[in-house]
């Protein structure tokens, strides 16, 4: 195996950062910022522009009066620092409290363990002596981004809470399913085929419940004059231990260190 190996897949993500990079000098500037600069009149446009009316027209008129109204509401009355996110006692209506919630769901979403799979999945099928597990890495992938718009009903029908608890449940399930198969008759034929099924089933239901639904709280809990800040530090956290887990998978699943194979799922 030569470098084209690593280069080419390191390289390829280029392309899309060059067209993404040049795209920015293309888009227009939002309504609200430009009412955050003064320059109205362009406000008005660009609202005109994005609700398909005249600049002039009645619609755009009371729009623009309102993100005129609510910048000025926020100076005045809303102000607040990254000091205020870790204020007030642990009451369920602090700022700390819903800062720890958003990033602790985010970690929470990150330990699922999901990732180890959508990162690994070659590595994880290989070792467990599954044939094609390239292919199998695939179409998990696949299951991930198919299963996703389940969420755009189930979160407003089982609320969101709700289902979180049902999709811990669901995953746990399959998990310790995966760990016990994958542990007990590796390298069967019948286990292959029952490690494939249920790390799709687990994939299925990571997708449709806590992979969209952790960032749907995370955008809901914060306070209006902490949002940002707080989506902030959700994101931060989630991209943290992210990495963690990116970086303990590959000593797991090597031989000569963890080789824990599919027992990572008792974890």
């Amino acid at each position: 195996m030569d470098s084209s190996a690593y280069r080419i897949p390191i390289g390829l993500p280029w392309l899309f950062a060059t067209v993404l990079g040049l795209g920015v000098f293309l888009l227009p500037e939002s309504p609200r910022w430009y009412v955050k600069k003064g320059r109205n009149e362009d406000a008005a446009r660009a609202l005109g522009t994005l609700r398909g009316q005249p600049a002039n027209s009645d619609y755009v008129t009371d729009e623009l009066k309102e993100l005129i109204t609510n910048p000025e509401y926020k100076r005045h009355n809303m102000q607040a620092g990254w000091t205020d996110c870790f204020r007030c006692e642990w009451k369920p209506s602090s700022n700390l409290r819903r800062v720890v919630l958003g990033m602790t769901l985010q970690m929470m979403q990150q330990w699922t363990g999901v990732n180890s799979i959508l990162y690994y999945g070659s590595t994880f099928f290989k070792i467990l002596g599954i044939e094609n597990a390239f292919l199998v890495s695939m179409i998990t992938t696949v299951v991930n981004v198919g299963s996703t718009p389940i969420s755009f009903w189930t979160i407003e029908k089982l609320g969101r809470r709700a289902l979180l608890i049902y999709g811990a449940v669901r995953m746990l399930v399959y998990e310790f399913i995966i760990a016990i198969v994958g542990t007990v008759d590796e390298g069967s034929k019948a286990a292959s085929l029952c490690l494939i099924v249920f790390t799709c089933i687990y994939i299925l239901f990571f997708a449709s419940t806590w992979g969209p639904d952790a960032w749907v709280l995370t955008g809901e809990i914060f306070l209006l004059p902490i949002r940002a800040r707080g989506v902030v530090l959700s994101t931060a956290s989630n991209w943290f231990w992210n990495f963690v887990i990116g970086f303990l998978t590959a000593y797991i699943f090597d031989e000569t260190y963890g080789n824990m194979k599919a027992k990572i799922f008792f974890i």
